[in-house]
Protein backbone atom coordinates (compact mmCIF):
# COMPACT_ATOMS: atom_id res chain seq x y z
CA UNK A 1 0.00 0.00 0.00
CA UNK A 2 1.90 3.40 -1.10
CA UNK A 3 1.80 6.55 1.44
CA UNK A 4 -0.99 8.10 -0.27
CA UNK A 5 -3.27 5.56 0.21
CA UNK A 6 -2.67 4.33 3.43
CA UNK A 7 -2.84 8.03 4.98
CA UNK A 8 -6.21 8.02 3.17
CA UNK A 9 -7.33 5.02 5.05
CA UNK A 10 -6.33 6.43 7.92
CA UNK A 11 -8.21 9.33 7.56
CA UNK A 12 -11.55 7.98 6.27
CA UNK A 13 -10.88 5.54 9.19
CA UNK A 14 -10.94 8.32 11.84
CA UNK A 15 -13.96 10.23 10.35
CA UNK A 16 -16.12 6.79 10.49
CA UNK A 17 -15.33 6.38 14.06
CA UNK A 18 -15.87 9.99 14.34
CA UNK A 19 -19.67 9.99 12.85
CA UNK A 20 -20.22 6.40 14.95
CA UNK A 21 -19.11 8.50 17.86
CA UNK A 22 -21.41 11.43 16.94
CA UNK A 23 -24.30 9.17 16.73
CA UNK A 24 -24.11 7.62 20.28
CA UNK A 25 -23.58 10.51 21.72
CA UNK A 26 -27.10 11.98 20.61
CA UNK A 27 -29.64 11.38 22.89
CA UNK A 28 -33.32 10.11 22.21
CA UNK A 29 -35.90 10.91 25.34
CA UNK A 30 -38.96 9.39 25.07
CA UNK A 31 -41.47 11.53 26.04
CA UNK A 32 -43.23 9.66 28.85
CA UNK A 33 -42.06 6.86 27.36
CA UNK A 34 -43.56 6.70 24.29
CA UNK A 35 -46.51 9.04 24.72
CA UNK A 36 -47.59 8.83 20.97
CA UNK A 37 -47.49 4.75 20.89
CA UNK A 38 -48.32 3.77 24.22
CA UNK A 39 -50.34 5.69 27.38
CA UNK A 40 -48.11 8.07 29.01
CA UNK A 41 -46.19 7.75 32.05
CA UNK A 42 -46.41 3.86 32.09
CA UNK A 43 -44.61 1.24 33.00
CA UNK A 44 -45.80 -0.25 29.34
CA UNK A 45 -44.87 2.57 27.58
CA UNK A 46 -41.27 2.83 29.46
CA UNK A 47 -40.30 -0.65 28.01
CA UNK A 48 -41.90 0.27 24.57
CA UNK A 49 -39.48 3.26 24.14
CA UNK A 50 -36.44 1.25 25.60
CA UNK A 51 -37.62 -1.23 22.68
CA UNK A 52 -37.54 1.45 20.27
CA UNK A 53 -33.63 2.25 21.77
CA UNK A 54 -34.36 5.67 23.32
CA UNK A 55 -31.42 6.52 25.66
CA UNK A 56 -33.31 8.37 27.99
CA UNK A 57 -36.84 7.81 29.71
CA UNK A 58 -38.59 11.04 30.12
CA UNK A 59 -41.17 11.11 32.72
CA UNK A 60 -43.25 13.42 34.78
CA UNK A 61 -43.75 13.14 38.74
CA UNK A 62 -46.10 14.19 40.94
CA UNK A 63 -46.30 13.57 44.85
CA UNK A 64 -49.41 12.20 46.66
CA UNK A 65 -51.01 12.40 49.90
CA UNK A 66 -49.12 9.81 51.45
CA UNK A 67 -45.97 11.37 49.92
CA UNK A 68 -45.85 8.31 47.18
CA UNK A 69 -43.57 9.61 43.79
CA UNK A 70 -46.16 9.00 41.01
CA UNK A 71 -45.85 9.07 37.39
CA UNK A 72 -48.21 11.71 35.79
CA UNK A 73 -47.89 14.76 33.47
CA UNK A 74 -50.54 16.75 35.76
CA UNK A 75 -51.19 16.78 39.77
CA UNK A 76 -54.59 16.09 38.45
CA UNK A 77 -56.40 13.68 36.91
CA UNK A 78 -55.80 14.70 32.98
CA UNK A 79 -59.11 15.13 31.14
CA UNK A 80 -58.19 13.37 27.95
CA UNK A 81 -57.08 10.33 29.73
CA UNK A 82 -58.29 9.26 32.84
CA UNK A 83 -61.33 7.55 34.00
CA UNK A 84 -63.33 7.44 37.23
CA UNK A 85 -62.89 4.26 38.95
CA UNK A 86 -66.53 3.83 38.58
CA UNK A 87 -65.83 4.19 34.36
CA UNK A 88 -67.46 7.44 34.19
CA UNK A 89 -65.45 10.56 32.57
CA UNK A 90 -63.41 13.46 33.88
CA UNK A 91 -64.58 16.60 32.09
CA UNK A 92 -61.97 19.77 31.59
CA UNK A 93 -64.49 21.50 33.93
CA UNK A 94 -63.85 19.43 36.69
CA UNK A 95 -60.82 17.89 35.97
CA UNK A 96 -58.52 19.71 38.74
CA UNK A 97 -60.78 18.76 41.58
CA UNK A 98 -59.24 15.31 41.08
CA UNK A 99 -56.19 16.41 42.71
CA UNK A 100 -53.59 13.82 43.06
CA UNK A 101 -51.67 15.57 46.13
CA UNK A 102 -54.97 15.26 48.23
CA UNK A 103 -55.44 11.47 47.12
CA UNK A 104 -53.18 8.60 48.66
CA UNK A 105 -51.81 6.20 45.98
CA UNK A 106 -54.08 3.48 46.70
CA UNK A 107 -56.68 5.70 45.42
CA UNK A 108 -55.10 7.12 42.76
CA UNK A 109 -54.31 3.46 41.27
CA UNK A 110 -57.99 2.78 41.08
CA UNK A 111 -58.26 5.21 37.78
CA UNK A 112 -57.85 4.33 34.48
CA UNK A 113 -55.51 6.60 32.63
CA UNK A 114 -55.06 3.97 29.17
CA UNK A 115 -58.50 2.91 27.61
CA UNK A 116 -59.91 6.82 26.78
CA UNK A 117 -58.80 7.29 23.44
CA UNK A 118 -56.37 10.26 23.20
CA UNK A 119 -57.59 12.81 20.75
CA UNK A 120 -54.30 14.11 20.43
CA UNK A 121 -52.45 10.49 19.87
CA UNK A 122 -55.71 8.65 17.91
CA UNK A 123 -53.11 5.52 16.78
CA UNK A 124 -52.02 5.65 20.78
CA UNK A 125 -52.89 1.42 21.79
CA UNK A 126 -55.57 1.43 24.48
CA UNK A 127 -55.50 -0.78 27.43
CA UNK A 128 -56.37 -0.48 30.96
CA UNK A 129 -53.45 1.32 33.22
CA UNK A 130 -53.10 3.12 36.70
CA UNK A 131 -50.71 5.28 37.30
CA UNK A 132 -47.19 3.95 38.48
CA UNK A 133 -45.11 5.00 41.30
CA UNK A 134 -41.61 5.81 40.21
CA UNK A 135 -40.15 3.46 42.52
CA UNK A 136 -41.57 0.46 40.60
CA UNK A 137 -41.03 2.13 37.81
CA UNK A 138 -37.33 2.13 37.92
CA UNK A 139 -37.37 -1.76 39.26
CA UNK A 140 -39.66 -2.96 36.11
CA UNK A 141 -36.97 -0.82 33.82
CA UNK A 142 -33.69 -2.06 35.59
CA UNK A 143 -35.62 -5.65 35.07
CA UNK A 144 -36.36 -5.72 31.52
CA UNK A 145 -32.74 -3.79 30.35
CA UNK A 146 -30.87 -6.97 32.37
CA UNK A 147 -33.47 -9.39 30.93
CA UNK A 148 -33.23 -7.99 27.70
CA UNK A 149 -29.56 -6.83 27.66
CA UNK A 150 -30.24 -3.79 27.02
CA UNK A 151 -28.12 -0.68 27.52
CA UNK A 152 -28.98 1.49 30.89
CA UNK A 153 -31.18 4.34 30.17
CA UNK A 154 -31.28 7.74 31.59
CA UNK A 155 -33.88 8.86 33.69
CA UNK A 156 -34.97 12.37 33.11
CA UNK A 157 -37.87 12.76 36.07
CA UNK A 158 -39.92 16.50 35.49
CA UNK A 159 -41.02 17.66 38.90
CA UNK A 160 -44.59 19.17 37.45
CA UNK A 161 -45.99 21.82 39.43
CA UNK A 162 -48.21 24.56 38.59
CA UNK A 163 -48.14 28.02 39.00
CA UNK A 164 -49.59 28.92 42.95
CA UNK A 165 -49.39 25.13 43.48
CA UNK A 166 -47.23 25.08 46.38
CA UNK A 167 -49.10 23.34 49.35
CA UNK A 168 -52.41 22.80 46.80
CA UNK A 169 -51.44 20.46 44.03
CA UNK A 170 -47.63 19.87 45.27
CA UNK A 171 -45.33 20.19 48.25
CA UNK A 172 -42.62 23.22 47.90
CA UNK A 173 -39.91 22.36 45.52
CA UNK A 174 -37.60 21.33 48.25
CA UNK A 175 -39.49 18.38 49.78
CA UNK A 176 -40.43 17.92 46.39
CA UNK A 177 -36.98 17.01 44.96
CA UNK A 178 -36.07 15.10 48.15
CA UNK A 179 -38.97 12.69 47.66
CA UNK A 180 -37.39 11.83 44.15
CA UNK A 181 -33.71 11.91 45.58
CA UNK A 182 -35.15 9.68 48.39
CA UNK A 183 -35.86 6.98 45.59
CA UNK A 184 -33.18 7.78 43.18
CA UNK A 185 -30.42 6.95 46.19
CA UNK A 186 -32.14 4.12 47.12
CA UNK A 187 -32.36 2.85 43.64
CA UNK A 188 -28.45 3.88 43.22
CA UNK A 189 -29.35 5.03 39.58
CA UNK A 190 -27.83 8.78 40.95
CA UNK A 191 -25.46 8.59 37.61
CA UNK A 192 -28.18 7.90 35.66
CA UNK A 193 -30.99 10.86 36.75
CA UNK A 194 -31.23 13.86 35.56
CA UNK A 195 -33.88 16.48 37.15
CA UNK A 196 -35.63 18.48 34.90
CA UNK A 197 -38.08 20.92 35.26
CA UNK A 198 -40.15 24.66 34.31
CA UNK A 199 -39.90 25.93 37.91
CA UNK A 200 -36.28 26.80 38.37
CA UNK A 201 -36.99 26.47 42.25
CA UNK A 202 -36.85 22.81 41.66
CA UNK A 203 -33.24 23.38 40.11
CA UNK A 204 -31.80 25.67 42.12
CA UNK A 205 -32.43 23.60 45.33
CA UNK A 206 -31.39 20.85 43.49
CA UNK A 207 -28.07 22.02 42.67
CA UNK A 208 -27.40 23.15 46.14
CA UNK A 209 -28.43 20.19 47.62
CA UNK A 210 -27.43 17.33 45.42
CA UNK A 211 -24.93 19.43 43.10
CA UNK A 212 -23.63 15.97 41.52
CA UNK A 213 -26.89 15.27 40.09
CA UNK A 214 -27.71 16.17 36.36
CA UNK A 215 -30.25 19.35 35.52
CA UNK A 216 -32.27 20.28 32.93
CA UNK A 217 -33.51 23.61 32.23
CA UNK A 218 -37.35 23.51 30.64
CA UNK A 219 -38.07 26.63 28.65
CA UNK A 220 -41.71 27.64 27.00
CA UNK A 221 -41.22 31.31 26.22
CA UNK A 222 -38.71 33.52 24.07
CA UNK A 223 -36.40 35.20 26.27
CA UNK A 224 -32.85 35.37 25.69
CA UNK A 225 -30.77 32.57 26.65
CA UNK A 226 -28.34 34.35 28.85
CA UNK A 227 -31.16 35.79 30.79
CA UNK A 228 -32.49 32.31 31.80
CA UNK A 229 -28.81 31.21 32.98
CA UNK A 230 -28.84 34.54 35.06
CA UNK A 231 -32.23 33.64 36.57
CA UNK A 232 -31.33 30.77 37.09
CA UNK A 233 -27.54 31.13 38.84
CA UNK A 234 -25.85 28.19 37.65
CA UNK A 235 -25.17 26.48 34.34
CA UNK A 236 -27.85 23.53 34.10
CA UNK A 237 -25.97 20.08 31.96
CA UNK A 238 -29.12 20.91 29.12
CA UNK A 239 -31.12 23.92 28.03
CA UNK A 240 -34.36 22.30 26.75
CA UNK A 241 -36.64 24.82 24.92
CA UNK A 242 -39.47 24.71 22.76
CA UNK A 243 -38.75 23.27 19.74
CA UNK A 244 -39.95 26.21 17.45
CA UNK A 245 -37.50 28.74 19.56
CA UNK A 246 -34.11 26.66 18.34
CA UNK A 247 -31.92 28.03 15.91
CA UNK A 248 -28.53 27.70 14.98
CA UNK A 249 -27.57 30.96 16.49
CA UNK A 250 -29.47 29.29 20.54
CA UNK A 251 -27.30 26.17 19.83
CA UNK A 252 -23.53 27.50 19.52
CA UNK A 253 -24.89 29.63 22.40
CA UNK A 254 -25.26 26.90 24.49
CA UNK A 255 -22.25 25.39 22.92
CA UNK A 256 -20.31 28.06 23.79
CA UNK A 257 -21.24 27.90 27.48
CA UNK A 258 -20.73 24.26 27.97
CA UNK A 259 -24.49 23.45 28.01
CA UNK A 260 -26.17 20.59 25.89
CA UNK A 261 -29.33 21.23 24.17
CA UNK A 262 -32.29 19.03 23.94
CA UNK A 263 -35.10 20.58 22.62
CA UNK A 264 -39.06 19.06 22.72
CA UNK A 265 -41.44 17.95 21.33
CA UNK A 266 -40.38 16.73 17.95
CA UNK A 267 -42.83 14.39 16.12
CA UNK A 268 -41.43 14.57 12.27
CA UNK A 269 -38.79 12.97 10.72
CA UNK A 270 -38.44 16.29 8.85
CA UNK A 271 -37.86 18.27 11.94
CA UNK A 272 -35.44 16.04 13.88
CA UNK A 273 -33.02 15.87 10.63
CA UNK A 274 -33.21 19.75 10.83
CA UNK A 275 -32.50 19.90 14.15
CA UNK A 276 -29.98 17.30 14.17
CA UNK A 277 -28.29 19.76 11.20
CA UNK A 278 -28.06 22.69 13.67
CA UNK A 279 -26.47 20.72 16.01
CA UNK A 280 -28.69 19.66 18.78
CA UNK A 281 -27.42 17.45 21.54
CA UNK A 282 -31.00 15.43 21.08
CA UNK A 283 -34.33 15.36 21.26
CA UNK A 284 -37.51 14.66 23.24
CA UNK A 285 -39.96 12.92 21.35
CA UNK A 286 -43.75 11.37 21.57
CA UNK A 287 -42.49 8.42 18.68
CA UNK A 288 -38.81 7.51 19.45
CA UNK A 289 -39.73 4.96 16.90
CA UNK A 290 -38.82 8.40 14.38
CA UNK A 291 -35.42 7.93 14.96
CA UNK A 292 -34.96 4.31 13.28
CA UNK A 293 -36.14 6.21 9.88
CA UNK A 294 -33.22 9.02 10.10
CA UNK A 295 -30.92 8.10 6.76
Amino acid sequence: MNKKLLLYTVFLTFQLLNVSAQKRKFDVQGKAGARGIVPENTIQGMLKALDLGVTTLEMDAVISKDKQVVLSQEPYFNNEISLQPNGKAITLKNQKDFNIYKMDYDEIKKFDVGSKIHSRFPGQMKFKVSKPLLSQTIDEVEEYVKLKRLPKPVYSIETKTIKNGDNVFHPEPAEFVDLIMDIVNAKKISKRVIIESFDMRTLQYLHEKYPKIQTSLLIDEKEPFEDYIEKLGFKPTIYSPYSVLVGKGLVDRCHEMGVKIIPWTINSVKEVKYLMSLGVDGVITDYPNLIGQIK
